[in-house]
């Protein structure tokens, strides 16, 4: 993967004792690794705990008491089992000394080779590009949701407030544009702590307005000429003078998820697979993993850290996934909504500040998604056109806040990540139904990126015998998976077939 120019790439100006001493590089001749077991924590906290976490009451409430919260527990122990397989697959052979895989594609192309290579990095960069549009198309609805619910409370609940999520698509997709000149993963620690942060900021207020509204607590704090509606996002109202939570005090749900008559018999079939999906996706971050263990530095051996990093950091996110998917359903029970936050009116002050915090996080979780993207094309370009001066030449641009450390400026990189930056842009604009697909993407890339590939190159790393107990419990635990991607998948698309009944290219007002 390009070892004979990673010196060159990433080598930085230092003072002191490294100048001119090898203390300052790896075994493999990059610039030594920093990152640690809470940026590692960091990062897949920032991975996995996306918007995602609001559309759990939703798939909850699809899914019932009983097998929405097994189905929740189950995922997270499928999760981190194989992500604790993957981490012995960075280093080939032998985990403390082996030679180092820097991406996930990298990993499965030196231990499994072949074809093999070429279908995860297929799977794994098309799921990466569905991931950056449907944030895009997420951050926008936060941006919008706010600014819609400033206007109904200004307004009293009379204007209806319509506006476009294309002006707000823009704003997201210009600021990573800038954020995108980042030349590497590892400089993004303060990005994913900050993203983490927020991750947890509206997780916390959504919990707790769910935990509000089942003991009965009211928030009937607003004048009446200013109350807004029960649902800021459009739900119909009789009364704008009049404000209160219908069901305050009340524990719903039901042991088998929404009844037979909110929605059809075929309509349930299709929401449970769905909710599958949504859970699913919800957990993936194995497309990413060995990207985030590449940052980390040794000793200790890196799998150790990461293996530490991902059982703190998965158990982290069961919990609030948990509390905010069982409190949402028991604050709405049939009629949770597929973003929990939509469901609060007031106070409304507190839900903008919960949409605040979606976007910020979104902003840094674009970023992590992207990076292996953006590596992985410009390792290709520099193999390719080796003497390209566009490709290969960095311009160093002092910048003060960095002390000895200059931003380097690589024409190619800044403008391929511009372009690539607009074009997830663009689609989500034409496609701002897109979250759809990307839950197929999800669906369909939650078994060979979180399970298949992870449980062969395991196998293969510690040459397992195979029909041996070990080798037929790890196969039918990939072929179960399987099946649970087939039926999630195939609730997607039915997801997407409704959409497109009303689909109109580039319209996107609300």
């Amino acid at each position: 993967m390009g070892e004979n120019h990673n010196r060159a790439n990433h080598q930085i100006v230092i003072d002191g004792p490294c100048r001119n001493g090898s203390g300052c590089f790896d075994d493999d001749g990059r610039v030594k690794r920093t990152g640690s077991f809470w940026t590692a924590s960091a990062h897949i906290i920032t991975a996995v705990i996306g918007s995602g976490v609001l559309s759990l009451a939703w798939a909850i409430a699809q899914l019932g008491w009983i097998a929405g919260p097994a189905v929740m527990l189950l995922f997270s122990i499928v999760t981190y089992y194989t992500s604790s397989l993957l981490t012995e697959c960075y280093r080939t052979s032998d985990p403390v000394s082996g030679k180092r895989n820097y991406t996930y594609t990298h990993a499965v192309g030196s231990i499994l080779g072949g074809y093999k290579v070429k279908v995860c990095g297929f799977i794994q960069y098309l799921n990466l590009f569905g991931v950056s549009i449907g944030y895009t198309i997420a951050a926008s609805m936060s941006m919008m949701t706010i600014r819609r619910s400033n206007c109904l409370h200004n307004s009293g609940g009379k204007k209806p407030c319509h506006m476009s999520s294309n002006p707000y698509m823009i704003i997201f997709g210009v600021t990573q544009i800038l954020l995108s000149q980042i030349p590497d993963f590892d400089q993004l620690w303060w990005l994913s702590i900050l993203a983490a942060i927020m991750s947890f900021t509206y997780s916390t207020i959504g919990l707790a307005l769910g935990i509000a509204k089942v003991i009965g607590i009211s928030f009937d704090t607003i004048h009446a000429s200013k109350r807004l509606p029960d649902r800021v996002c459009g739900a119909e109202h009789s009364d704008n003078t009049h404000f209160d939570w219908a069901g305050i005090g009340t524990f719903r749900g039901s042991l088998t998820g929404i009844s037979i008559g909110t929605v059809t018999q075929a309509q349930k079939i299709w929401r449970s697979f769905r909710a599958l999906g949504d859970i699913a996706f919800a957990y993936s971050f194995s497309m990413i993993l060995i990207e985030i263990q590449d940052t980390l530095k040794s000793p200790p051996a890196e799998a150790k850290t990461m293996r530490k990093a991902t059982k703190l950091s998965i158990a982290v996110t069961t919990v609030f996934y948990m509390l905010c998917g069982c409190m949402g359903y028991a604050s709405f029970g049939d009629f949770a909504p597929e973003n929990l936050l939509t469901g609060f009116g007031n106070p409304f002050w507190l839900v903008d500040i919960a949409n605040a915090a979606i976007i910020i996080h979104l902003v840094g979780a674009y970023q992590v998604f992207c990076q292996p993207i953006f590596t992985f094309i410009e390792k290709w370009a520099t193999r390719r056109w080796p003497e390209s001066k566009i490709i290969t030449k960095e311009f160093e641009i002092p910048v003060p806040i960095w002390g000895y450390c200059p931003y380097k400026l690589n024409l190619f990189r800044s403008v391929w990540r511009s372009v690539f930056v607009m074009l997830t842009t663009l689609i989500s604009m034409l496609l701002p139904f897109f979250s759809d697909v990307v839950g197929i993407l999800g669906a369909l890339g939650f078994w060979p990126l979180t399970v298949y590939f992870p449980v062969e190159m395991y196998i293969e790393q510690k040459k397992i015998s195979k029909w041996s107990s070990r080798w037929i419990c790890l196969k039918t635990l990939s072929l179960a998976c399987l099946m649970i991607s087939i039926v999630a998948a195939t609730g997607s698309i039915a997801g997407v077939i409704l959409d497109l009944k009303v689909y109109k290219p580039f319209k996107s007002t609300y």
